[in-house]
């Protein structure tokens, strides 16, 4: 049964619906892209399909805008698959069950895929139009963007005819994106021995995060449950002796970790102290977090008596070691543009494995040497540690062009409709624009998108008025794209 037959526009909405229909999330789209090929040949357009599932569609300009410049709508098709702890959900098979409530499309318990199925449903919606005025268009939608850009860093643009780029993966209606962040995944393998230990086996749980996009949400200075565990289990050392069996926190590396997990053994004759020590810990920590993360709660609790194979105590002070001083967060906001964030960096991703400490860490920065150099001490840390690093999924930055007139019509149409001047802002987070940048010669690009809250995370909801406003400037954006 539709869930959003009766939102308008109702072609968007009904394309976003099918998309929810269908697992899409990152290294998971040939479903997807299979059905982009479907949707181009019932309608009779032409359409590219590479050995990645990225998808290109064309549609001709309509009557009187045959010879305009055509224009790439671009977004990307795979989403990020969070869940809350307590729903069952199998992201590889399973449908987006889909609820609407004061005005907000949401996912019950999950990720909606808002960024950027949304994206996707503008597209088709306008494709499939028979009564918009538009130039001809190359609807352009990549997979895996999620994971370090990975279709768009691999797709051929020789296919593509246009030098004009409406990307639509913003997050913020009202806001004219123009220039992005560049990014790079730093992961950190530092080799474990482990030795045999018995005692009281408990399982600690840092939960109630708000977590976040790693580059829309860093400047919110929330919590991250990682590094929270890594501050939690160096504290137990004052209050008494345990052993470390394994520490898992995050799924994603651009997104702010809501909830880490550890299992310990202790001597059952301290777990009153422990106890104590949790109790005032978690106190300290909702203050220091108030206005963000005020719900955070740490369970400490008993799991039998144990004998487990533990990390030896070198290997336990090299993980707390790591916990301890990764950088974390925010490192430098711009010095010529007003409250931007330049660099960060974010420890998403933490895993022990019976002989291996994994972090996975997203580091983003609007210069790349300040990416670099951050990444450079990611490196020395773990190298430090007796570790290897490696550095993936490279992305540039997009940076800013002075020259846009594709920007200055698309500001003197929002002023035209709603009498002020949209937003044109620099954002922290990574596009795909910065690739399509380095690609496409003399590329004029601008990013827009309605309202989108807590996205990455299974809070994640879509504004329903703000999609409605947003097509609506979108088609007249692409109806004064005459030359």
């Amino acid at each position: 049964m539709a869930v959003l037959e009766n939102l308008e526009p109702k072609k968007v909405f009904e394309y976003f619906e099918q998309i929810c229909r269908i697992p899409h999330g990152s290294g998971n789209t040939k479903e997807i892209s299979d059905y982009l090929v479907r949707f181009a040949q019932e309608h009779s357009l032409a359409y590219v399909q590479d050995e990645m599932n990225n998808v290109v569609i064309f549609k001709p300009g309509t009557a009187g805008y045959e010879d305009a410049p055509a224009v790439i709508l671009q977004g990307h098709m795979d989403m990020v698959c969070e869940k809350r702890p307590d729903v069952e959900h199998d992201f590889e098979k399973d449908g987006l069950k889909l609820s609407v409530e004061n005005g907000y499309i949401h996912a019950n318990g999950t990720t909606l895929g808002g960024d950027d199925g949304i994206a996707v449903a503008y597209g088709l919606a306008v494709l499939d139009s028979t009564d918009l005025s538009h130039p001809p268009l190359e609807v352009l939608i990549t997979v895996d963007e999620e994971i370090g850009l990975l279709g768009a860093k691999d797709f051929d643009c020789s296919v593509l005819k246009s030098s004009r780029l409406i990307n639509l993966d913003s997050e913020a209606e009202g806001s004219l994106w123009i220039s992005c962040a560049g990014g790079v995944t730093a992961v950190s393998r530092i080799p474990l021995r482990r030795v045999e230990a018995s005692g009281m086996g408990i399982r600690i749980r840092i939960s109630g995060l708000m977590g976040g996009h790693s580059g829309a949400e860093i400047d919110k200075k929330r919590a991250n449950a990682n590094l929270l565990m890594g501050r939690l289990l160096y504290g137990m050392k004052k209050h008494g002796e345990y052993e470390l069996v394994c520490v898992n926190g995050g799924q994603k590396d651009n997104a702010i970790t809501r909830e880490c997990t550890a299992k310990v053994l202790i001597d059952p004759q301290e777990e009153a102290d422990f106890c104590e020590y949790i109790n005032w810990l978690e106190e300290r920590i909702r203050e220091e977090y108030t206005g963000s993360d005020e719900n955070i709660s740490i369970e400490f609790l008993p799991d039998g008596k144990d004998e487990e194979m533990v990390l030896h105590p070198v290997s336990r002070e090299k993980v707390l070691f790591y916990l301890m001083n990764v950088p974390q967060g925010i490192q430098k906001m711009s010095g010529s543009i007003e409250d931007l964030v330049e660099t960060s960096t974010n420890v998403g991703i933490v895993r022990t494995s019976e002989t291996e400490f994994v972090a996975s860490s997203g580091v983003r920065s609007s210069l790349a040497a300040a990416r670099d150099a951050l990444s450079d001490r990611i490196e020395y840390l773990t190298e430090f540690l007796g570790g290897e690093f490696e550095r993936q999924g490279e992305y540039p930055a997009w940076e800013y062009r002075k020259d846009s007139p594709l920007r200055d019509r698309m500001v003197k149409v929002y002023e035209e409709m709603y009498g002020e001047e949209p937003a044109v802002v620099a954002i922290h987070a990574g596009l795909e624009c910065g690739l399509f940048y380095e690609k496409i010669h003399n590329l004029d690009c601008v990013s827009l998108g309605p309202d989108m809250k807590d996205i990455h995370t299974s809070e994640e909801r879509l504004d329903v008025e703000s999609v409605r406003r947003v097509w609506e400037y979108l088609v007249k954006v692409l109806e004064e794209l005459k030359n």
